[in-house]
């Protein structure tokens, strides 16, 4: 059968169209629910809002790309919730145009279109298209780096090649998951001919180059703050205590399931079983996208059985299975397309449910999801509060044993002249607030302490000379939830040392970490 060439011409540009339609209604839909969304930042989204008061290089637990973005937001549109998260929506407008373009050059348009559509849907893009996190810039960084790999092994030229270097350079200023995209592409270079035909020059090496420029003030950052961002990072994978725990493995693998949905998850895990196991024979485009997602999930899948791992520290695997995924069920037996299309209209059903349950707290009630939304309620009530009790006393600043609490404090709290202090539970800094708030040992003006860690206390009545109780609070939260501080008067600080004396006496005691 001949087909006309007018005919295909007219076929990719109704999906192109299809395409821009899709998902530029979809950001324009999601700007609107967010200039709408009532619920306040939670506690990273402010913190992320005070690192964008002061510009730099790096920050205490992540690079600079997130603050740099709340920072021109609220530059251009005002200092709002909304402006806040605005760049969210619109990074994920771009990444969903990059796949479509990425789609659309490994195979043709419809392919790029139902991936730019399987991603925007996905059940995780719900919510983080209402919030800003470092997830959004380095997905949509890895997208666009995707995109320029994959012009390049089709003969793209030099600006392909500064449009890969740039992609990554901004990445790894996005979160340093950006470094599974060097793994995925060192494995290209191993297995993938075009890859190494289109890098292996002075092309290549143009791209090397531009994201070292762009990567290297961070380095320097680091090492001059003692490389607090990369240690914290470090850190997060926990590797101090006991190790392998199949437990958490397969909770890792369960909460993919609510990343990419419950039926694209298995669809993606059978994929790469079978180019893994035909792998002469999968198509060379299939193997190229493999290697940009099978590394990073079993590499977090061993993070997850030897110590831990959230769900979300696989998400960027997901660029290149919403591109693997899409081909792979839009050819052959017709189930496929029918898995494709309910997961879509399961994932936008279920995406809108939640969406709408979530701003109501009468319907969070209803469904029992109080634990889910305890985070993002009554900040204001929890700041004004707390800002009451520190203006009623002769207090000359408000001290914190919860980060989370310091920046929302920062954010929505009104306390006057008394300026808001860190006390340090360990020997330095574990956090940006206790990095850049702490309170100076030695201190000996009265200060109100505002608990809400309960186990924290008895360690914090050790580093004061004085420590008496002034009442305590509790915010209604949804259902039957609180947000529970003691309150204490306090004065004359001088810090316990933290040695390894102190740490096992208070193990010893039973009163280990209490994080979170």
């Amino acid at each position: 059968m001949v087909v006309d060439r007018t005919d295909r011409t007219h076929s990719a540009w109704s999906w192109e169209t299809a395409a821009a339609a899709l998902i530029l209604g979809i950001g324009f839909a999601r700007i609107v629910a967010l200039a709408l969304n009532p619920i306040e930042l939670y506690a990273d989204e402010s913190q992320y809002w005070v690192w964008s008061l002061q510009l730099d290089w790096g920050y205490f637990s992540k690079p600079p790309m997130i603050a740099w973005l709340i920072h021109l937001m609220t530059t251009l549109f005002g200092d709002s919730d909304f402006s806040v998260r605005l760049a969210s929506p619109l990074l994920h407008t771009l990444t969903a145009s990059f796949l479509f373009l990425s789609g659309r050059q490994l195979w043709d348009a419809r392919t790029g279109f139902w991936a730019a559509l399987i991603y925007l849907t996905i059940p995780s893009m719900w919510i983080s298209g209402a919030v800003i996190s470092t997830d959004v810039p380095v997905m949509c960084a890895w997208s666009g780096a995707l995109y320029a790999l994959v012009r390049l092994r089709s003969g793209g030229g030099w600006a392909s090649a500064a449009g890969l270097g740039l992609a990554i350079g901004l990445g790894f200023l996005s979160k340093y998951a950006m470094i599974y995209f060097g793994l995925g592409l060192g494995i290209a270079l191993v297995i993938d001919a075009p890859t190494r035909t289109a890098l292996l020059n002075l092309r290549g090496a143009l791209a090397l180059l531009i994201a070292l420029a762009l990567l290297t003030p961070n380095i320097l950052w680091n090492a001059a703050h003692d490389f607090a961002t990369v240690s914290h990072t470090a850190a997060n994978a926990n590797w101090g205590g006991e190790l392998g725990h199949p437990g958490e493995l397969l909770e890792f693998l369960a909460g993919q399931l609510g990343i990419f949905g419950p039926a694209l998850f298995p669809v993606l895990v059978v994929v790469l079983g079978g180019i893994v196991w035909h792998f002469r024979q999968a198509p060379a485009d299939s193997r190229l996208l493999a290697a940009f997602i099978l590394p990073i999930l079993l590499t977090v899948c061993v993070e997850a059985f030897i110590s831990r791992a959230h769900a979300n520290w696989a998400a960027v695997a997901y660029v290149a299975s919403s591109l693997l995924v899409a081909a792979f069920l839009l050819r052959g037996p017709a189930w496929r397309r029918g898995v494709l299309y309910g997961s879509i209209a399961f994932h936008t059903a279920l995406g809108l449910f939640i969406s709408i349950v979530v701003v109501n707290p009468s319907l969070v009630e209803s469904f029992g999801l109080e634990n889910s939304t305890k985070r993002i309620r009554a900040w204001d009530q929890t700041t004004a509060a707390i800002s009451e009790a520190g203006l009623a006393g002769d207090y000359s600043a408000i001290v914190f044993d919860d980060r989370n609490i310091f920046h929302q404090m920062q954010r929505y709290g009104s306390t006057g002249d008394r300026p808001l202090q860190m006390w340090l539970r360990y020997a330095g800094p574990v956090n940006h607030a206790e990095q850049e708030w702490p309170l100076a040992d030695g201190y000996a003006a009265p200060v109100l302490i505002v608990s809400h860690r309960p186990l924290e206390v008895e360690k914090m009545r050790e580093d004061f000379d004085l420590f008496e109780p002034a009442g305590s609070l509790s915010i209604a939260l949804d259902g039957d939830k609180t947000r529970e501080f003691t309150m204490w008067r306090a004065q004359g600080y001088h810090r316990v040392e933290r040695d390894d004396a102190y740490e096992a006496r208070w193990l010893d005691s039973g009163e280990g970490d209490q994080t979170g």
